[in-house]
């Protein structure tokens, strides 16, 4: 499988996902080109595309990245100890989207290739990614379109991979000290690699490609319901599970930061407007309530009625 064309695909993603999201929010996502020099920790090149204060998001960022490093990470290698310590290729696009409107769920996706080298070995090539969604407020016609749409995606590649990555999804997205889920799921693959290269490269292709459909639609649904300072209280409150997750549990953002990675594309994840309140329950039977008790729960989404 070669580089070159793992790389023109997404950069390619990258920018369809971001000239639809400007056409949505009717902000123009800055560009912010980087390159690592030869002589530093990685070396390679990337482009970061965010946008703050939209009309839509109120932070939302797109990147891309390739780069080179002497030694892969322990976050890269947790599943693969016999390549710890070799040289290492990365590369991928990353999205977080955190929309203004409480109505309009956070939404996570991104789609990455490594290939370890070895010394005196083949090169070995695994590919991961996925996408998740994160709702303040429980729809139910949401999950089950975002869920339908990834199952549909992953279909023509066997029909035991949609069970199986909402499974991991599911297990993945948890923060453990809290014993919740950080949102409603989709799919989650990493050191994927069974359907042979081309194979593989392929499946990633159709889940990058399914961001947009299952996303929009959504977007197109909630952006335009009315809310006040309770919901964006609300937000802003369940947005701290989405900072306690990244900077605890998440893979992505770990390898960034052990890797020497770039410190503002990586940290662009946070949302800008977050708070943490002691021991806070919401009143029962409130909408904020039935997000915990009845809906952040793994179910079995698109079997479910909208």
């Amino acid at each position: 499988m070669e580089s070159s064309a793992i790389r023109t695909y997404l950069l390619g993603l990258q920018q369809q996902i971001v000239t639809t999201l400007e056409r949505l929010d009717g902000g123009t996502f800055m560009r912010d080109g980087w390159t690592r020099a030869p002589g530093e920790r990685l070396q390679g090149d990337g482009l970061t595309q965010c946008i703050e204060g939209g009309a839509l998001l109120e932070r939302g960022g797109c990147n891309f990245s390739h780069v080179r490093g002497p030694q892969l990470p322990p976050s890269a290698t947790q599943h693969r100890p016999e390549l710890a310590g070799a040289p290492f290729e990365a590369m991928g696009v990353s999205l977080v989207f955190h929309p203004l409107n409480p109505y309009v769920p956070t939404v996570h996706m991104n789609v990455r290739m490594f290939s370890a080298l070895p010394a005196g070995r083949e090169p070995v090539t695994w590919f991961g990614g996925g996408m998740d969604l994160t709702p303040y407020y429980a729809f139910e016609d949401d999950a089950v379109h975002f869920h339908r749409t990834c199952r549909d995606a992953l279909a023509p590649f066997g029909p035991e991979l949609y069970p199986r990555f909402k499974r991991w999804c599911d297990e993945y997205f948890f923060l453990k000290h809290r014993n919740e889920p950080r949102g409603i799921g989709g799919v989650f693959f990493d050191d994927f690699a069974e359907l042979g290269p081309e194979r593989s490269f392929d499946m990633l292709r159709a889940v990058g490609d399914a961001f947009l459909p299952a996303y929009v639609p959504i977007v197109e649904r909630r952006r335009s319901m009315p809310y006040g300072e309770r919901e964006r209280e609300f937000q802003a409150y369940r947005r701290g599970r989405y900072v306690e997750f990244n900077l605890v549990y998440d893979r992505g953002t770990l390898f960034g930061l052990q890797s020497g990675g770039r410190t503002e594309s990586i940290l662009m994840s946070m949302p800008p407007r977050v708070a943490w309140r002691y021991d806070w329950k919401p009143a029962p039977g409130s909408p904020e309530a039935r997000l915990t008790s009845d809906f952040l729960r793994p179910r079995d989404w698109v079997s479910a009625s909208p």
